[in-house]
């Protein structure tokens, strides 16, 4: 029978079981699959890979295993030359957008407080979530593995950690998002832009205490909502410097 010998390198480990991590895997076949499907099947997502080696040569996701390959599987590694090789994944965005599927409600609130485009409902089917990734070119985050294989799904990324803090840090080290972040920009509800709103025309509908000691607020031109700061505010503006000093000593480690 043919086989082919395959190895994931970095943090392409992450979707191997604990005994298949960091060595190489020798996997058999009767018909020639495409690389793409070959290394889905042993459960690594395709938009997590950026280059793929076969025989020391670059190849695409078609091409089809032969006998004997050796394919060397490697993730997205930010700032590092590659030469002439081609990543297979799409080019860095302009402006970070997301979406977020229905398990990842909190972490979607975080990043919509620190400014970043991120579509979320909590009533999003799989099928919906790839293709609003597609259409509108938007990171598709998950912590379903097999989302993420979807043909269609080009930007895509699989969280490791479960708690939403800590996935908070996560994304802004592997999407380097210090850079972009304009906390308190968004709004939390249906992600529009917020624009300044003079007191007089809001005053109406506003608390009796937050009319009395508060002269600055946003409203959201969608929904309509109206944020000021508050006695929250400190406290989320605290805990996204938090997240973002953290993710900043995480990489220089």
């Amino acid at each position: 029978m043919a086989s082919v010998s395959v190895r994931f390198y970095g943090s392409l480990n992450d979707f191997l079981p604990p005994p298949r991590r960091q060595s190489t895997l020798v996997c058999a076949f009767n018909e020639s699959p495409s690389v793409k499907d070959l290394v889905e099947s042993l459960g690594v997502p395709h938009p997590e890979i950026d280059v793929l080696i076969v025989a020391g040569q670059p190849v695409d996701f078609g091409y089809h295993v032969r006998d004997g390959d050796r394919v060397a599987v490697y993730p997205m590694i930010r700032d590092f030359d590659l030469g002439d090789i081609v990543r297979l994944g799409p080019p860095p965005q302009t402006e970070s957008r997301f979406v977020a599927d229905v398990h990842l409600g909190r972490l979607a609130a975080y990043l919509r407080l620190s400014g970043f485009d991120t579509k979320y409902r909590n009533d999003y089917s799989d099928e919906e979530i790839v293709a609003i990734s597609a259409s509108e070119d938007r990171v598709l985050l998950t912590r379903d593995v097999g989302v993420l294989k979807h043909g269609i799904v080009r930007r895509g990324y699989f969280l490791r950690e479960t708690q939403p803090g800590r996935q908070l840090v996560e994304m802004v080290r592997r999407f380097d998002l210090g850079a972009g972040a304009a906390p308190f920009t968004r709004c939390l509800r249906c992600n529009s832009r917020l624009h300044a709103v003079a007191k007089d025309r809001v005053e109406d509908v506003l608390p009796l205490r937050t009319r009395k000691y508060y002269r600055e607020f946003s409203r959201c031109p969608t929904c309509r909502r109206i944020y000021w700061q508050g006695s929250h505010y400190a406290r989320m503006r605290l805990f996204i410097e938090t997240a973002f000093a953290t993710a900043g000593r995480d990489s220089r480690r």
